[in-house]
């Protein structure tokens, strides 16, 4: 057992062995983890960036294949519908990509 006058210097080092323990296993690995967090952020930007005038040059070719008539407005309804479920098949697709 700890002598009365030995208590102030463990609970010292106590405290600083807590402390480091807490640097060491929380915030040296968070700080890794926040430089790859800076490179998956831009390059999630730059993927929705891209993912928009992609998805609408696919929407403007899907309607443009289309036919022509007196149901012209029921045409392109369909080429936006098509667009749309083929914008949800690749975003599916990408999450069921990742998740794996």
């Amino acid at each position: 057992m700890a002598e009365p006058q030995e208590l102030p210097q463990l609970v010292g080092e106590f405290v600083d062995m807590a402390k480091t323990y807490v640097r060491q296993e929380t915030l040296d690995p968070a700080k890794r983890i926040g430089r790859y967090f800076v490179f998956i952020l831009a390059a999630s930007l730059a993927a929705a960036i891209a993912a928009v005038p992609l998805a609408i040059a696919g929407t403007r070719a899907i309607v443009w294949v289309m036919p022509e008539s007196d149901t012209h407005q029921m045409w392109t309804g369909l080429g936006y519908i098509l667009s749309s479920l083929a914008v949800f098949g690749a975003a599916g697709v990408v999450m069921w990509g990742a998740s794996r």
